[in-house]
């Protein structure tokens, strides 16, 4: 019974009213008691606490029935589309429960009374009745409205973690197609590394190549990381096409200190040297020029534009995947600008405040 279990009542009403209960039907019976029982002749001690009980009785037979239909219409109609019938069906309860406990409490407590040797003659009268349900409406609607606040507090917290968990799938989603992105591009590498060079020099590539590959094991679930952890994985993945181009291709690193503990998503800069490589002539004549700094709070990747004659297959998913991961984490998106001459890349470079609410660093 939602009366004597604590999780009950809460369950229905939003709130353990026990404590609001007794100080409620105790200051109640007290008022009523006040505006009705005021006759010269009850001016004895005796009169004044029998008018007192009955009203004590009163206040309780209505609250507690009143409130257990309140509980039964609750679970009847749970849904908020049934709340215009629910809160209808509970005023007319309120308005019959007053009429019938009046009438046969009135009787009840007229007889007992009589037992004792007093004079007690009980009339339904609407002077009392309308007062009475003014007061248990009130009462009700207190009820309603904790009732309410709790539902839609619990609503929003229940819409809030659905969406965390579709932005979270999503987030896996891109950081699960960052990883094959990168492994393709780097078997195209292997490719052009075979074709080119001595099985030696192969072999090499592929045991840095395993080196990247522990570090982004090593990195987790992390929807961001620090950029000092970003940046010793990007060199890594340079020292490895530093071994298929050698001096052709220059990485100018100008990132502050003060700027290594700021938060990025994990492999974007990566992706953007990858791509600036896979898009770029790298050659003696044309060497290939990146240049990596910070602007304000952004991370700017900037290269000349030497489109090659024949592009290397793509999956044309690298920035797209970046764009999307931003605005999932963080409502930002990086800037792409192309002049034609120059290609530039902006990255937002994240604080806590700045972060959506559960992704600053979502481990599972």
């Amino acid at each position: 019974m939602p009366l004597f279990n604590k999780q009950k009542r809460i369950q229905y009403l939003g709130f353990d009213d026990v404590r609001s209960c007794l100080i409620g039907i105790a200051i109640i019976s007290f008022i009523t008691n006040y505006l009705f029982n005021t006759t010269p002749e009850r001016n004895t001690f005796d009169l004044i606490f029998i008018g007192y009980a009955v009203n004590l009785f009163f206040t309780i037979c209505y609250w507690l029935l009143i409130r257990n239909i309140l509980i039964f219409l609750r679970k009847k109609y749970p849904d908020f589309k049934d709340d215009k019938k629910r809160i209808s069906i509970l005023f007319l309860s309120v308005v019959c429960t007053v009429v019938i406990v009046d009438y046969l409490g009135g009787e009840l407590t007229a007889r007992v009374i009589r037992l004792f040797g007093y004079y007690s003659n009980h009339r339904v009268e609407l002077k009392v009745l309308i007062p009475i349900m003014i007061i248990t409406i009130m009462v009700m609607a207190i009820y309603e409205a904790i009732y309410l606040y709790n539902r839609l507090k619990k609503s929003i917290r229940e819409e809030e973690q659905t969406k965390q968990v579709m932005i979270q799938a999503q987030l896996d989603t891109l950081r699960n197609q960052a990883r094959p992105h990168f492994l393709f591009n780097s078997l195209n590498t292997l490719r052009d590394i075979i074709d080119q060079d001595s099985k030696e020099d192969a072999k090499g590539f592929v045991d840095n190549l395993s080196d990247v590959y522990r570090f982004i094991i090593e990195s987790g679930n992390s929807n961001i990381i620090s950029l000092e952890k970003e940046l010793k994985f990007a060199k890594a993945y340079i020292h490895i096409q530093s071994e298929r181009f050698g001096e052709n291709l220059q990485v100018h690193w100008d990132i502050p200190e003060d700027k290594l503990s700021i938060m990025i998503v994990p492999m974007s800069l990566q992706l953007l040297l990858e791509n600036a490589i896979k898009h770029n002539v790298v050659s003696r004549s044309k060497p290939l020029i990146i240049n990596v700094s910070t602007r304000k709070n952004r991370l700017v990747v900037r290269n000349k534009i030497q489109a090659k004659s024949t592009q290397t297959p793509s999956t044309k998913i690298g920035l797209k995947n970046i764009e999307k991961r931003y605005q999932l984490i963080a409502d930002k998106t990086p800037i792409i600008y192309n002049d034609g001459e120059n290609f530039i890349v902006t990255l937002p470079l994240l604080h806590s405040a700045n972060q959506k609410k559960n992704y600053e660093n979502s481990n599972r």
